[in-house]
């Protein structure tokens, strides 16, 4: 948290600081560039829809506090302050970075310029190093802010997978998954699932290597993650909808009345982003520009589905209760 948080503000504050000239506000806030040379889009609607995909990504952050309440104490009020809390944070400093990066700009047109130093594929890091060398002449401090930029990376990284290995987690205690005594298995000493955590890291290391050789992969990886975390939460969103009130028991948490059109505009956003992060982001479409993910998600889901009808549904039956509530004993 702490390197994200001193990181992040040394990379907001210095680095229009040291770009030799800032655009104006008029620039940042009215100008609208698609750029067709290096993505083949051309349409302005169209790179509206596609421009909440980095976004929608980076909010990340509060699914993790979601799945670490069970942890707290007073969950059913610190988590919803937890996860609101880590939207309000994310996005704070996700809207200075970017500010940070768009006041920066030197030349727009040299950002997608293939012959520049990032190939043109890197947009925040050809700004960086735009920055430091049309001031010092060296790249050594676009150096350093990558390297923050890259911890930063790193921490997100073990923060999906500490989300990640708590899901796996409570799947195995309800018996959801293949081999769920293995991964459900407490640390003696630790008291935390070393084997999910191990088994998650093993699954990103598997995943990530396609991408040092095909870019594709990390959209399809991308899209397909966030797709399946947003999603999740469109199934109790809806359920809220539908539920009649007399069968709905508020928490300490409680939005009153306000809780219907919330889910329902929250409801309606997942259905959009969800159906954004289908949509190919670069043109003309051929095998190393196309988006993969439909059709990773169509197989996948086809075979959950045909696992349950044919297996699971036989065996699985819900959460199972790992408390008695009787006397407080698990």
């Amino acid at each position: 948290m702490w390197w994200q948080v001193i990181g992040g503000l040394v990379v907001i504050v210095m680095l229009p600081l040291v770009a030799p000239h800032t655009q104006s506000a008029s620039f940042v806030f009215t100008h609208f560039e698609t750029s067709p040379e290096a993505t083949g889009i051309s349409s302005k609607p169209y790179a509206v829809i596609l421009s909440v995909l980095l976004s929608n990504y980076c909010l990340y952050g509060y699914d993790t506090a979601a799945h670490l309440t069970e942890e707290t104490r007073g969950a059913d009020r610190t988590g919803p302050i937890a996860i609101l809390s880590s939207i309000g944070m994310v996005s704070v400093f996700g809207w200075a970075y970017y500010l940070a990066l768009t006041f920066s700009i030197q030349d727009f047109n040299y950002l997608y310029d293939v012959n520049n130093e990032t190939a043109g594929a890197l947009v925040p890091a050809q700004i960086i190093f735009d920055a430091f060398h049309g001031r010092y002449h060296n790249s050594t401090g676009a150096v350093v802010f990558l390297c923050i930029t890259w911890g930063s990376y790193f921490f997100c990284g073990l923060s999906v997978t500490t989300s990640a290995a708590r899901v796996v987690y409570a799947l195995s205690r309800d018996n959801g998954i293949p081999f769920s005594p293995i991964w459900r298995r407490i640390h003696p000493k630790y008291k935390v699932p070393t084997n999910a955590v191990w088994l998650c890291a093993a699954i990103s290391i598997i995943l990530g290597l396609p991408i040092l050789k095909l870019d594709v992969v990390f959209t399809a990886i991308i899209s397909i993650n966030t797709i399946g975390w947003v999603g999740g939460y469109a199934i109790p969103v809806f359920a809220r909808l539908v539920m009649a009130e007399k069968n709905f028991k508020p928490g300490p948490f409680y939005l009153g009345r306000a809780s219907r059109p919330i889910c329902l505009v929250a409801f309606l956003w997942i259905c959009y982003t969800c159906s954004a992060f289908l949509l190919p982001t670069l043109y003309p479409i051929q095998l190393k520009t196309f988006n993969y993910a439909p059709i990773a998600i169509g197989i996948f889901m086809t075979l959950i589905m045909l696992w349950w009808a044919f297996d699971a549904r036989k065996w699985f039956k819900g959460p199972v209760r790992n408390i008695d509530l009787g006397n407080g004993h698990s």
